[in-house]
């Protein structure tokens, strides 16, 4: 009995969680971040500011489903990347609320976004005033990448390019490989384990687990160095390097089961 009332009590939590982002974005889109436009002239500045409101805006999302009993979030073992300056931030994808948690604890996130979030009503808003790089031209998104870190930001990447479906290996897309090697960023790797698992590609976000779900997630190191090599064989090298890290991934994963 009490584990069908903690059940129910947890979906129509949830429910009431997603409507709060959605409404929460439109709010920020339509009211917030045209008051700081207003109060903002300086491009940039903006930008930086937009940036902290959509960190502290998670970060009460995240305290939310925590004081809800929506999902139980352990963040202590990553609490030291709020200092982190200039870094390719690197994590595995195993659910959607995984770029909300980094975003919470990094004041200066950026991030690469799909195209089609700029015309998403719910969060197009956020995703344009904070200046985050849509993935739609690859020649331009490698130099905004460029661009970010070298302004002293964090630029979060999911190198599987999308969430991950739990019965699968992770594997890799070349698009992490290609922007830390040309634009010879420094690396932050992060595990994140997600159990039971919830909110991957291949479920509805109301179809919830029988139990609590439990977020962890840990800083790892010893991350495979960038090699040095020739322009010419610039494709060769992502290729080898995207192995490389994707091996390194799955390695740490077994190694924090």
């Amino acid at each position: 009995m009490f584990k069908k009332i903690n059940y129910i009590w947890r979906l129509f939590a949830t429910v009431f969680c997603f409507l709060c982002f959605g409404i929460g974005g439109l709010f920020l889109s339509a009211v917030v971040f045209p008051l700081q436009s207003i109060v903002l002239k300086n491009t940039d500045k903006r930008k930086v500011i937009a940036r902290k409101t959509v960190h502290y805006s998670f970060k009460f999302f995240v305290l939310l489903m925590q004081f809800l009993r929506v999902i139980d979030i352990n963040i202590s073992k990553i609490s030291k990347i709020k200092n982190i300056h200039g870094q390719l931030l690197l994590a595995n994808h195993p659910s959607l609320i995984d770029v909300v948690v980094l975003i919470s604890i990094i004041p200066n996130a950026d991030c690469v976004v799909k195209a089609h979030l700029f015309k998403n009503p719910f969060i197009r808003g956020v995703v344009k005033n904070t200046g985050y790089i849509s993935n739609e031209d690859p020649e331009g998104l490698l130099a905004d990448c460029k661009n970010t870190l070298d302004a002293g930001n964090n630029l979060i990447i999911f190198p599987e390019g999308t969430r991950t479906n739990p019965d699968n290996k992770i594997e890799f897309k070349r698009g992490a490989a290609n922007i830390a090697l040309r634009c010879k960023a420094s690396i932050t790797a992060v595990i994140i384990k997600v159990a039971p698992s919830t909110l991957t590609k291949s479920l509805p976000w109301y179809r919830i687990p029988s139990e609590k779900v439990h977020f962890t997630a840990k800083l790892v190191y010893n991350i495979p160095d960038l090699p040095e090599y020739d322009k010419s064989q610039t494709s060769k090298y992502v290729r080898q390097y995207s192995r490389d890290l994707e091996n390194y991934f799955k390695e740490e994963l077994i190694i924090n089961e």
